[in-house]
């Protein structure tokens, strides 16, 4: 492993139906243009995509997790649906951006920055992050605070594997993970919509419990820069937005960190963001959600399941906590 010493590195918001209309009237929108209808428009568009996620397509081996919790029933959403309608708010606010625009991102060379309470501080390169532990396969399903879900074939390992090895001291108690924030790589980063880079947190023991990933892959390859390439936080039990994308510093530190979402909207966003269909968003139910793909747009939505159906494994970590205070 090669370990450079510390270097002192340091969304309008939508409702549940507005997503899942953009992405109908995209699809419908992009059959008319594949049918003859501004042809030459739709090239540019599917051009851009394509060259999005070529880069990606590289193969990232990986054995299936029996991890309790990590291989979910669900069928898996399609590879190009969970691809092409994605929150990355850093490439712009339009679920289909992501997909056009992410081709500017540059994956390598790429390091991240561990820093804070921790023994193992410095500045560490992605090959070597992939290789602290064994890469798992692991079947989650995905929330999103919006309403809609998806059920994706993640790879990496437990950041808890990482987290032990970099020596926590006694004062960490919580993990600060940020995005990268680059207005050269990023266009969406020109606008308003949060304060950039994009900060995400987790309790100590949060980071540490066995379901949290840390994510390189997905589908069998390397995660496609849309979806957080090169490395991403996945945490099957929480809205999607606390999996933060892209990373380039991990922090440990003592005092809960202000999460980008909890900054912009408070009483809408607060920091553990578990999935609770009891405790409703200020602006929409949370009782249920369409799965994206397979539900159709007047199709009966599923329930939302407590902890998003990983209750048996994480439960535990909320003991005696007020849920609907702590949401």
């Amino acid at each position: 492993m090669h370990f450079l010493p510390d270097r002192g590195h340091g969304r309008s918001l939508l409702s549940e139906v507005t997503p899942q209309a953009l992405y109908e009237g995209r699809r419908e929108w992009l059959r008319l243009m594949a049918s003859g209808v501004a042809g030459a428009a739709l090239a540019s568009w599917a051009s851009r995509e394509a060259l999005a996620q070529s880069a990606d397509k590289a193969r990232l081996a990986a054995v299936k997790s029996r991890l309790p919790g990590a291989q979910v029933m669900d069928k898996p959403t399609r590879y190009e649906d969970a691809t092409r309608y994605n929150n990355f708010y850093e490439f712009g606010t339009d679920k289909a951006e992501p997909a056009q625009l992410a081709h500017t991102l540059k994956t390598r060379p790429w390091t991240v920055s561990i820093e804070g309470e921790v023994g193992k501080a410095g500045l560490y390169d992605i090959e070597d992050l992939m290789r602290f532990a064994p890469m798992e396969e692991r079947l989650y399903r995905l929330r999103c605070v919006e309403g809609w879900s998806m059920v994706i074939p993640w790879i990496g390992y437990s950041l808890g594997d990482l987290i032990r090895k970099l020596e926590p001291t006694s004062k960490a108690r919580y993990v600060e993970f940020v995005s990268l924030a680059d207005k050269s790589q990023m266009p969406g980063l020109r606008s308003g919509v949060l304060d950039w880079p994009y900060v995400e947190g987790l309790r100590l023991d949060e980071a540490m419990h066995p379901l949290t990933l840390l994510s390189f892959g997905m589908y069998g390859e390397l995660l496609p820069r849309q979806n957080g390439a090169p490395v991403r936080l996945v945490v099957p039990w929480k809205y999607g937005f606390k999996s933060a994308k892209s990373l380039v510093r991990i922090r440990f530190v003592e005092k809960q960190p202000v999460s980008s979402w909890t900054k912009a909207a408070q009483q809408e966003y607060g920091f553990f963001s578990n999935v609770n269909p009891q405790v409703d968003h200020p602006r929409w139910s949370q009782a249920s959600e369409r799965r994206i793909g397979e539900d159709g747009w007047f199709s009966k939505k599923r329930p939302t399941l407590m902890f998003n159906g990983y209750g048996d494994q994480v439960a535990s970590l909320y003991s005696g906590m007020d849920l609907r205070k702590f949401f």
